[in-house]
């Protein structure tokens, strides 16, 4: 057999296609931070050092875009809640928890809104698959705290998450949601 007749190792080909993935979510990532959803796609493929066909190859659309980018935000949500939940302190570990979810929220919302334009469909089966992620990570903090005595027995994860998730958009920014949080932890901690 011929060298040309072979087929080619597919096994680079993933690694680069998966190394220009992340190259282009890091770059989108930044972009949307600088200036919004609202940038020119090929300012996202000229960060990352990647050319325009790649970016169209892994994104095809601005949405499926955002979309990832903001998966990305959710699941890094996720992984330090998986992180705190090891932490001895099961009072702090949700506290530091919901510091990052109203951070989140407060920066991170135009971002779902964004990705989540238009069919209502397709945007209740992100919305609900997003928060439910959130939900089962500050519930596993929550049991673990109300256990721990961190936490009043009557406090809901429903409850929490939207006493939370208003203080971040209530306010002027992440600074402010941070604040308020402080507040409504008294309240919830009892103290």
């Amino acid at each position: 057999m011929r060298r040309t007749d072979r087929p080619a190792d597919p096994r680079p080909r993933r690694a680069d296609a998966a190394r220009n993935a992340r190259l282009l979510l890091a770059a989108a990532r930044e972009l949307f931070d600088e200036r919004g959803t609202g940038i020119v796609l090929d300012e996202v493929a000229r960060r990352a050092g990647v050319g325009n066909a790649t970016l169209y190859r892994h994104f095809p659309t601005r949405q499926d875009l955002i979309v990832a980018v903001y998966a990305d935000e959710v699941a890094a949500l996720g992984e330090r809640g998986a992180a705190l939940l090891g932490s001895e302190e099961a009072g702090e570990a949700l506290f530091a928890w919901l510091d990052g979810f109203v951070v989140h929220v407060a920066t991170k919302r135009a971002l779902a809104l964004a990705g989540t334009e238009g069919d209502d469909r397709r945007r209740s089966e992100l919305f609900d698959r997003w928060h439910e992620s959130m939900r089962s990570t500050a519930r596993k903090l929550l049991d673990r705290a109300r256990e721990a005595g961190a936490v009043g027995s009557g406090l809901t994860v429903e409850d929490m998450l939207a006493l939370a998730g208003a203080s971040a958009v209530a306010v002027g920014g992440p600074d402010d949601a941070r604040r308020l949080l402080r507040v409504l932890w008294d309240g919830f901690t009892g103290a």
